[in-house]
């Protein structure tokens, strides 16, 4: 059921780097922990997602790139390459050339007004940094508004708080500046520092606030602080009965609770 907030599940992402050996299997990680899609960046990102696409079954995959998104299937077979970058109508990509797999449109709101409009009006997953619930309530706020204004139904726009995470100090208390503080801004985005447990208070606190509908953490330290943030952060939201133990579905759509339909880009432009 859905808040006053439009809030409904909680939703986890994590971004991965595609040229580490254990790549592969930092996605099955992921899968066992029932995160909804993890993204990659660089030149590697595709390779490296068809491989782990082999081996998984219904985590969602995402290849970042400096001029797009593509969405991967269960199949590991490209499904959207859709340009996400703010851009007029006539640039976007033909839909009929995709397959008809369902596809996902993740993008990064960015700190640019077209970004978020961008975001606003195609996006399926917008990403925000934040430093503070405040802001990051406020960032959601105005995409959902945005996306209203564009025609759209913001209810079908999740927003996620883009996170570093450092779990290097294992059970001890957050840093100042960190924990129930919120994260602490860095040149690389929003960094939170400290113990798994204070990161899930924390990932609990803003989704029941209504400041995001969920978090897509980047380990510091990788594969340490994805494996302590999956068996540890994740599984004590699961214990609480914040996060799902389970997948309810075969697609990401389903992971992140969309309609099984065209999305805003396609409704856009046909």
């Amino acid at each position: 059921m859905t808040s006053p907030y439009g809030r409904g599940m909680l939703h986890l992402a994590a971004a991965l780097d595609p040229g580490a050996e254990s790549c592969t299997e930092a996605v099955r990680l992921a899968e066992r922990g029932g995160l909804d899609f993890v993204t990659l960046a660089g030149p590697d990102a595709p390779s490296a997602l068809s491989r782990a696409a082999a081996l998984t079954g219904r985590i969602g995959l995402v290849a970042e790139a400096a001029t797009g998104a593509a969405a991967y299937g269960r199949a590991g077979l490209l499904v959207e390459e859709p340009q996400a970058r703010a851009s007029p109508p006539a640039d976007v990509p033909d839909p009929h050339r995709r397959t008809a797999a369902a596809s996902v449109l993740v993008v990064d709101a960015g700190p640019g007004r077209g970004d978020l409009r961008f975001a606003a009006r195609y996006a399926d997953v917008a990403l925000v940094r934040a430093v503070g619930a405040a802001q990051a309530r406020a960032a959601r706020g105005e995409l959902r508004r945005a996306a209203a204004e564009s025609g759209r139904d913001p209810d079908t726009l999740r927003v996620l708080a883009s996170l570093r995470i450092d779990l290097g100090g294992g059970e001890h208390a957050a840093e100042p500046g960190h924990g129930g503080g919120g994260p602490r801004h860095t040149a690389q985005g929003p960094l939170y520092r400290g113990g798994p447990v204070d990161l899930a208070e924390l990932i609990a606190l803003w989704h029941t606030e209504g400041a995001a509908d969920g978090f897509h953490v980047t380990p510091v330290e990788p594969p340490r602080d994805l494996e302590r943030f999956v068996n540890a952060t994740v599984a004590l939201l699961q214990h609480r009965g914040l996060f799902r133990t389970f997948y309810p579905g075969g697609t990401l759509r389903e992971h992140l609770g969309l309609p099984h339909s065209v999305n805003t880009m396609e409704r856009s432009i046909t």
